[in-house]
């Protein structure tokens, strides 16, 4: 009576294994708990041992298979019947070429998955596979993008994909069609083609490192590969000496920390090959809004024959004036008195004075605005976002502080619109409140001036001959030189300087 080989429990929470390596073949004898294979999930290794002696009749799932719990893996025939089993085993264990073609199976659709709340659509990122690629179940197949998160979109079944409905920059809505793969067949022929198993002792000879007939894991193999070493220098702890993958990363650890050998100083001394470098190494792909950002910064520098100029401010009379009114501010309007209303104020007071800062190029025309939208950088966790307040010279210090609060918290969770981050003619970018002390701010196109403010810090100055303590910031003014003059440039940060030392001078404007 036929014996059934099936996958054994794998572990909590883990429903399926691949096929690592077969280390019989059909027609081979068998012991009662002999190794017959290897699984391998994403946390552990199962060898499964044969249940009963006998002789191995057929193979069901080949190398590279993906198996659930309790699938059947091959059968066991009693000592006396496997007399015709050597001839004829079942197609799917020696043939793979047998295996239906992928066109035969059924289709399978791929579709955009839930997007999240209050997000209906996405772009269609990057494709990782290609039409007639084959693919396994839950293999990463794409990547959207929505103006919150990025959604990976893994594959449904095994199969070929056939064909690609939403291709890369697409818009794509939730529910949507993205694929069609044909299912089942096309995974399967290609783990059994790729890793057939070991049929003779010839085949096994470049694996066996020496060690007779032990296959060494296929995830050893293919590490060992990656980083250059010799199978030989590695040793097995799996069973019967096997290379499991884990001995390939302890020997990578042990010669990067062994000590030098004096019998052998130039060998001890050799650089990292770039194998062992790749391996240390960590790819992910930019983000759109990332490389949105890039773009545009380097089409600055690109365009813009741009120049920074510096100056310094004593914040002490704005720190004491918010200090004064800064409760009796947010109780009759509602918004916290930061830094920003003062600093988006005297930004307005001095685009008044130097106008060609407010300003941009377009082809052979300078074009002047006689309005300020003040664009306001803004980091989160997706990247650099600047939302622009509009008509920032006609509102009050209270309608910018709560403008500021609203717009900030929107970019933080990734609400803002484009129109809403569109339109700016001057920027302000705050470094210091993540403890920059001086940087150079990089023009946002096509604007011709961004102010950086920096860290308060407390520095000895000299008042009136005399040697104070005063709370200081360094202003950078990143400006474009074509169209404005360093006399320009300097006015502007010096009427800034002079707004925020004195700030009766915005009432008064002078």
């Amino acid at each position: 009576m036929t014996t059934e080989v099936r996958v054994p429990t794998l572990g909590e929470s883990v429903t399926e294994a691949t096929v690592a390596t077969w280390f019989k073949k059909p027609g081979d004898s068998v012991d009662v708990d002999e190794m017959l294979c290897e699984l391998e999930t994403d946390k552990v290794t199962v060898e499964v041992p044969s249940p009963v002696a006998g002789t191995l009749e057929d193979i069901v799932a080949n190398e590279g298979d993906t198996v659930g719990v309790d699938a059947l893996l091959a059968n066991i025939a009693p000592a006396g019947e496997a007399g015709s089993t050597e001839v004829e085993p079942r197609p799917s264990a020696a043939k793979p070429e047998a295996a239906p073609a992928s066109g035969d199976a059924a289709p399978v659709d791929v579709m955009v998955p839930t997007l999240g709340e209050s997000v209906s659509e996405a772009t269609v990122s990057t494709w990782f596979k290609k039409v007639g690629d084959s693919v396994e179940q839950d293999e990463m197949l794409c990547e959207l993008e929505t103006d919150k998160v990025s959604v990976e979109v893994p594959a449904p079944a095994s199969g070929t994909l056939t064909e690609i409905l939403a291709e890369e920059g697409a818009t794509v809505e939730a529910g949507g069609k993205l694929a069609v793969m044909s299912g089942g067949a096309g995974g399967a022929a290609k783990g059994a083609v790729e890793a057939p198993a070991p049929s003779s002792a010839s085949a096994a000879e470049p694996t066996t490192s020496g060690r007779g007939d032990v296959e060494d894991a296929p995830s050893a193999k293919k590490a060992m590969a990656e980083a250059g070493l010799d199978p030989k220098n590695v040793k097995g702890t799996g069973k019967d000496g096997r290379v499991m993958k884990e001995d390939v990363s302890a020997a990578i650890a042990a010669a990067k920390s062994a000590p030098a050998q004096s019998a052998a100083p130039a060998q001890a001394q050799r650089a990292p090959s770039p194998a062992e470098d790749a391996a240390r190494e960590e790819r992910v792909k930019m983000t759109r809004l990332r490389q949105t950002i890039a773009r545009r910064l380097k089409d600055a520098q690109n365009t813009a024959a741009m120049l920074t100029t510096y100056n310094e401010v004593d914040m002490t009379e704005v720190m004491a004036l918010r200090k004064q009114y800064k409760d009796l501010f947010e109780k009759k309007h509602g918004a916290r008195l930061g830094f920003m209303s003062f600093f988006t104020k005297a930004c307005v007071h001095a685009l008044k004075e130097v106008p060609e800062v407010n300003a941009e190029i377009d082809g052979n025309e300078v074009v002047y605005k006689n309005f300020v939208h003040m664009g306001i950088a803004a980091g989160t966790p997706q990247g650099l976002v600047v939302p622009v307040l509009r008509d920032v010279d006609s509102k009050s210090f209270a309608e910018i502080e709560l403008e500021i609060a609203e717009k900030g918290k929107r970019a933080r969770d990734g609400k803002l619109s484009m129109a809403e981050m569109q339109g700016g003619t001057f920027t302000i970018s705050n470094g210091g409140v993540y403890g920059s002390l001086m940087s150079s701010p990089i023009l946002n196109p096509p604007q011709s001036g961004i102010l950086g403010m920096h860290k308060i810090q407390d520095r000895p100055m000299v008042i009136n001959g005399e040697i104070k303590i005063r709370p200081m910031m360094y202003l950078a003014l990143s400006y474009d030189h074509r169209i404005v003059d360093g006399k320009g440039a300097v006015t502007f940060l010096v009427r800034v300087k002079e707004a925020l030392e004195d700030p009766r001078r915005l009432l008064m404007d002078l």
